[in-house]
């Protein structure tokens, strides 16, 4: 009778046990990749640099008397800047002229002489010789003079000024005076890899320009690091001659026109070289996109809702947010695009989204 009851209670038991629950599956957001016409580029970066600069320098001595223009500002083409103490010159340049007036006056007399043979050919030679040498000393003190005014061989921005009024300049003092620079237009200088200059090069080609010329026309478009996006827009100007065997890259130049003076000489700069024209690419979200030691992956969802991973090229970034993908992936995937914290390769899970 015992045994009879025990039995019992362990048959009520077991039907009073709560059926297993199972955890609902992880709920992602899925969708196929969108084809969209995308330009390649290539992304680098610049240093800003003068289209043209120069030493401003004292090419004869004496005394700074006057400075014509403030430290840092803009200044026009012929500009006076600088004028050293031209007294000294001036009174060089009136006695070199009184010597040839003289030398002058004198090759006349021996000329009149001559025709009446009374000197010598020699003497006449002689004083041609003078005459001409003193025309050569007025040339160079009137060159001299001219050196006392220093100005602007072309519009630019000028540096600080390395002298004052009072002190002594040229040969024996203060040789360079400021420096000027050229920021209208303005160049930016940055290297290519071997493998990008082909890619640049072979564009060219396919546009029947020179592989290596000065006037490409290659659009490149650049911006600082306080810019958003890219708002300068330019041409390449030049690549170099030959690829370095040091560093296995070769040197390119853009300009820009930089009307806004918003580019100067040091800055760092943003690069884009676009490569041909739009070409249909599929693309997703950049955050869709994951990288590992492996290299750059996405999280796929199968027929079967099975997570699976698929590595993938990337390509360029668009400006909605999305990145291309040169190689690895179909317009008929579904790509994880939200959810990914809750997707594992290789579990199932419950899509939702473009199915």
């Amino acid at each position: 009778m015992k045994r009879l009851l025990f039995c019992l209670i362990v048959l009520l038991a077991g039907c009073n046990k709560a059926p297993e629950v199972h955890a609902p599956l992880p709920v992602v957001t899925v969708s196929p990749p969108a084809k969209q016409q995308v330009t390649e580029y290539l992304d680098l970066t610049g240093t800003v640099a003068p289209s043209k600069t120069v030493n401003l320098v004292a090419r004869v001595s004496g005394y700074l008397e006057s400075i014509h223009f403030r430290d840092g500002s803009f200044v026009d083409p012929g500009q006076l800047l600088f004028v050293i103490e031209p007294k000294p010159y001036e009174e060089q340049l009136a006695l070199n002229q009184a010597v040839l007036e003289q030398a002058q006056t004198e090759y006349e007399r021996q000329q009149a002489l001559i025709k009446e043979n009374a000197t010598a050919v020699s003497s006449v030679e002689k004083q041609l010789s003078q005459r001409d040498q003193a025309k050569a000393q007025v040339e160079i003190a009137r060159i001299n003079l001219s050196y006392t005014r220093i100005s602007a061989p072309f519009a630019g921005r000028i540096g600080a000024r390395q002298a004052d009024p009072g002190n002594l300049v040229g040969p024996g003092g203060t040789s360079v005076l400021a420096t000027l620079d050229q920021m209208i237009p303005i160049y930016v200088n940055f290297t290519l890899n071997e493998r990008d200059a082909l890619r640049i090069y072979e564009r060219l080609r396919s546009r029947g320009l020179p592989a290596k010329t000065g006037a490409t026309r290659v659009p490149v478009f650049a911006g600082l690091s306080n810019e958003q996006g890219l708002p300068h827009a330019g041409v390449l100007d030049f690549a170099d001659n030959e690829v370095s065997t040091s560093t296995g890259t070769i040197a390119m130049r853009a300009i820009f026109s930089n009307e806004d003076k918003a580019m100067f000489p040091g800055l760092f700069a943003r690069v884009r070289i676009p490569l041909g024209g739009a070409q249909p690419m599929l693309v997703v979200p950049n955050a869709a996109i994951g990288s590992d030691q492996q290299g750059d992956y996405v999280l796929l969802v199968g027929a079967d809702d099975v997570v699976a991973r698929r590595t993938i090229v990337k390509g360029p970034l668009t400006a909605a947010g999305g990145c291309a993908i040169r190689s690895g992936l179909v317009e008929s995937d579904r790509v994880i695009v939200n959810g990914l914290l809750n997707a594992k390769s290789g579990e199932k899970v419950a899509p939702t989204g473009k199915l």
